[in-house]
């Protein structure tokens, strides 16, 4: 297949770990045998409006390769407070460079919103094209962004969708009226760089010292996944000598230093901030528990390396977070958002945790190439018109 991705998340130069997970989806497929292309457009803003982040925005190289992938990345006006005529600005300038070269086979809209915009463009040009759930992008869009119509309006023109977890395929299924269409396309694992190993060892590897307990807790520093539920539940149950690391940044971090301060353990909390893969493996294997409190998830890709590493997960029930944790669900999944029960929870994990090749053995089907041909299934329906356009 030659296949066109237009996403609004990819790793970049100046952010080289956003969006990893749809870097080794793609260069996946391209290792299958299928030519893949990457539309990823960045937005312009006016000078006096362009707040945030915007260097690393503009250090963006227009084009470049990534693990033989080509990466075009074409400019947008993005406006404040402008989200339906941003996405399809964002729509009509990635299809057009889309269609300026050779015509795909089919096209993937990664990351759903903005990319599903481009439904109705690809539509008209009698593209097929496949909408892709992973998230916040269907799940928050649709909720208090108050966009749902609009990507429910996409979802009919594109007549295909597919999401890494089964909450948001039947969250797609909903918006679009079609119970049944959506297909789950989960991501994969990569099981031999997660695997469970010596704790001792990760930790002089890292280094770390000592043998207390540790509680992991990885992601961004951001509401949605909030970290300071999980210092509380930390501080509450964790044992006098336990350590809690963050592996992650965010805008929180200082609210999570001061929280820490004002909770008592300070000493025993670091904030490590973004780690590359192989580091962040070390750190699954050095840890007794990982910790994750979100509010709304797709369906962690922390869990799988995690459990595929062997490593307990004591999780908040949010999304596709459940899905996974089936199998342990009585002691590993809290319905519900009290540290108190949390807390009582990690306790209760650190003391006698399930074993490490029960937890590997609950994700050893989730391999990469095994989701890859899922994917491969997916796409191949949507190309041939499986099912009929409502």
């Amino acid at each position: 297949m030659n296949i066109a991705v237009l996403t609004s998340l990819y790793p970049s130069p100046p952010r080289p770990r956003e969006g990893i997970f749809a870097e080794r989806r793609w260069r996946g497929m391209r290792e299958r045998g299928h030519s893949v292309r990457v539309i990823h457009p960045q937005p312009r803003t006016p000078g006096p409006l362009a707040i945030g982040s915007w260097d690393e925005i503009r250090r963006m190289p227009a084009e470049e390769s990534r693990a033989g992938i080509e990466v075009q990345r074409p400019r947008y006006l993005h406006l404040p407070r402008r989200a339906r005529r941003n996405a399809k600005r964002f729509a009509r300038v990635g299809v057009r460079e889309l269609l300026a070269r050779a015509r795909p086979d089919i096209a993937v809209l990664d990351y759903a919103w903005p990319a599903a915009e481009a439904a109705p463009l690809l539509e008209a040009q009698r593209i097929p094209c496949v909408v892709h759930g992973r998230g916040s992008d269907v799940l928050q869009v649709a909720g208090e962004a108050g966009l749902g119509d609009e990507l429910a309006r996409c979802l009919v023109a594109a007549g295909h969708w597919c999401a890494v977890s089964l909450d948001l395929v039947r969250a797609m299924d909903g918006l679009a009226g079609a119970p049944g269409r959506g297909r789950l396309t989960p991501n994969g694992v990569d099981l031999e760089r997660f695997h469970p190993g010596g704790r001792r060892e990760a930790r002089e590897r890292l280094p770390l010292e000592g043998d207390a307990p540790l509680v992991l807790v990885v992601g961004h520093l951001i509401e949605r996944k909030d970290p300071l539920l999980a210092l509380e539940a930390f501080a509450r149950g964790a044992p006098s000598g336990a350590r809690l690391v963050f592996v992650g940044r965010g805008p929180l971090a200082d609210e999570v230093v001061a929280r820490a301060r004002g909770l008592g353990v300070s000493a025993r909390v670091l904030l490590r901030g973004e780690a590359p893969p192989d580091e962040l493996a070390e750190w699954y294997r050095a840890a007794d528990l990982l910790l994750l409190t979100s509010r709304r998830e797709g369906r962690p890709n922390v869990v799988l390396e995690a459990l595929a590493s062997g490593l307990p997960v004591l999780a908040t029930e949010a999304g596709g977070t459940g899905e996974l944790l089936e199998p342990f669900a009585s002691r590993l999944l809290v319905r519900g958002r009290d540290p108190e029960e949390l807390a009582r929870r990690l306790g209760s994990l650190l003391e006698a945790p399930p074993p490490p090749e029960e937890l590997r053995a609950s994700v050893a089907h989730l391999s990469w190439d095994a989701c890859l041909a899922e994917l491969e299934r997916v796409l191949a329906e949507a190309l041939g018109g499986g099912g009929e356009r409502r």
